[in-house]
């Protein structure tokens, strides 16, 4: 892990639903991090969620219902308790944020006036790699990735989409990062609004990314810096309403970035993403009644 001086202030917005058994971990090493203020945005859990936070002496901001995860975060960035950042890190409450981390992501941002955002590496428990980094997919792509990714994860349409190609372990500037951990500059984070709160969940990374994109600003990917993320512990809760968001969201992105002659291909796009839901639906079912 690159050592690197922190250049300014810096606060985590963590959110929250339902994950007090990963709570603990995600805030511990956050505080090994040095950072200014971490505020935890709760959407209504029942767990234990805010005595670990009680315990971790971090800020506790209870949204009052589970408003989703962008909403959530923009709930979080509004708070006095932030307004001093210069940098926003957003990110899920199943991570274990490697040591140096954020020094590593702050230093870009502070280094690189054009960088709006920037993300690390992503690994999964088992150390995999977790694709965090990625292009925004053509329709061509983005249908072919739909339909065979789930059967064929190395597809040619999933492989240019998730970069599977590329070297993971090169600092680049790249479309978009996962929204599980990122941290964005102030600046532009209200440049563009935050997160649309029109997505409950999933896609609302990048859509923020694709608005800081045309608003002037870069992406980048920074492999020095690492967190462990375990997936769905909050959406696994709820599984086939998540399926259902994840689908939703996937369209709403459609709609709003297709132009010209792409628009006219939309219905088919539509079909498509049905079809998708019906299939990983009842794979989902299948595999439950199996266990």
């Amino acid at each position: 892990m690159v050592q690197v001086n922190r250049p300014g202030p810096v606060a985590a917005i963590v959110v929250n639903y339902n994950a007090a058994s990963h709570l603990p971990a995600c805030l511990r090493s956050l505080a090994a991090e040095g950072l200014d203020q971490v505020v935890v945005v709760d959407n209504a859990s029942c767990d234990d969620s805010r005595l670990v936070a009680e315990d971790a002496g971090v800020v506790w901001i209870d949204s009052g219902a589970n408003l989703g995860y962008g909403r959530a975060a923009n709930k979080g960035a509004a708070d006095p308790a932030v307004a001093g950042a210069t940098y926003l890190l957003v990110c899920n409450p199943d991570l274990d944020v490697k040591k140096g981390t954020v020094q590593a992501l702050a230093a870009w941002l502070d280094s690189d006036p054009r960088l709006g955002a920037a993300g690390p590496r992503i690994a999964n428990p088992d150390g995999s790699l977790y694709p965090s980094a990625r292009t925004f997919p053509d329709l061509v792509d983005a249908f072919g990735h739909g339909l065979l990714g789930q059967v064929a994860p190395r597809n040619r349409f999933t492989r240019r989409y998730r970069l599977l190609d590329w070297d993971h372990g090169e600092r680049a500037t790249v479309d978009w990062i996962s929204g599980a951990c990122l941290l964005i500059r102030r600046q532009a984070w209200d440049a563009v609004g935050g997160f649309d709160p029109s997505y409950f969940m999933y896609m609302e990374d990048v859509d923020l990314c694709w608005r800081l994109g045309r608003a002037g600003w870069q992406i980048g990917y920074e492999p020095a810096a690492e967190v462990v993320h375990t997936q769905g512990v909050s959406a696994d809760l709820h599984p086939y309403r998540m399926l259902a968001a994840h689908h939703r969201s996937m369209w709403r992105f459609a709609w709003r970035t297709s132009t010209g002659a792409r628009r006219a291909a939309l219905p088919v796009v539509f079909v498509g993403l049905m079809a998708r839901l019906g299939v990983v639906a009842a794979r989902r079912l299948l595999a439950g009644l199996g266990t």
